[in-house]
């Protein structure tokens, strides 16, 4: 029998209670802003979403830019503030980015926005980044890890984005393409392998940790096995690990909380690796 990959990507009709949790979201995240000393809208670019909101966390502390999902056409920062809650705790900085939608750009816009981001936050405190990002932001967060920094700036170190936390991600973009995401998407077979970073070659040296809800769809079990697998071999430290009892929107909660299972994988990966 066929696939129904409609079904397994439509994540909203998997989990009924979605709005819900989107709505807390968004008031946990304003609380946090309100509550929490920080740079609001810095620019990375000239467009009016290319600005992230900067959660400090002490001088020289690690940097971590967080990437939204929101099948890279919904959402934006501001409902995202409160997960730079548990690794502020810890000493660890965030910055929240927002980045444009699709159809209005494309995703190889978006990709290049999030690499624009990365490379403005290592110009404007002279540090590198650690990426962590859930659902399209875990894309994008892999997607990082398999730049060339160097060709977008020569002075850039190498490494500048060497370890990454991607949650509930999508490496493996051509089983999108028949389904209705892809209608504001608008991408093609060639296109989506072009950008699917499980068929890429990740930096050297570089840790990725692909973290999924051990209640999401096969398909999103799968896309993290698939890039563990596949970067492996390739000299990038990677693993995939389900969060037991978790769906594809509470996967994200334990980044707000200072002992929380995220927050832990995260303060791992901003240490240098060996």
């Amino acid at each position: 029998m066929p696939l129904d990959l409609e079904a397994e990507y439509n994540n909203r009709a998997r989990v009924p209670e979605h709005p819900a949790i989107m709505s807390g979201w968004a008031r946990d995240a304003a609380a946090y802003r309100a509550a929490q000393a920080h740079d609001a809208d810095v620019a990375y670019g000239s467009l009016r979403r290319e600005k992230y909101d900067f959660f400090p966390a002490g001088a020289d502390a690690p940097i971590v830019l967080f990437i939204h999902g929101g099948y890279w056409q919904a959402l934006d920062k501001s409902f995202f503030s409160h997960i730079a809650k548990g690794p502020n705790t810890l000493g660890i900085a965030v910055a929240v980015m927002s980045y444009d939608l699709c159809p209005e750009v494309t995703l190889a816009r978006i990709v290049d926005q999030v690499r624009a981001c990365a490379l403005a936050l290592w110009r404007q405190t002279g540090r590198r980044v650690t990426a962590c990002g859930h659902s399209a932001g875990g894309h994008l967060t892999a997607m990082l890890l398999a730049t060339n920094w160097k060709a977008l700036d020569p002075a850039a170190p190498a490494d500048l984005v060497s370890a990454g936390l991607a949650i509930s991600g999508l490496f493996d973009l051509p089983p999108l393409v028949p389904t209705s995401v892809n209608l504001k998407l608008g991408l093609d077979e060639a296109e989506a392998k072009r950008l699917s970073p499980a068929f890429m070659h990740p930096n050297a040296g570089t840790r990725l940790i692909a973290a999924v809800g051990g209640d999401e769809s096969g398909e999103y079990l799968r896309q993290s096995r698939l890039i563990a697998e596949n970067w492996t071999p390739l000299g990038c430290a990677t693993r995939d690990h389900p969060l037991a009892g978790e769906n594809h929107f509470t996967v994200i909660a334990s980044l707000a909380e200072a002992n929380g299972e995220l927050t832990g994988m995260l303060s791992d990966l901003v240490r240098p690796g060996p």
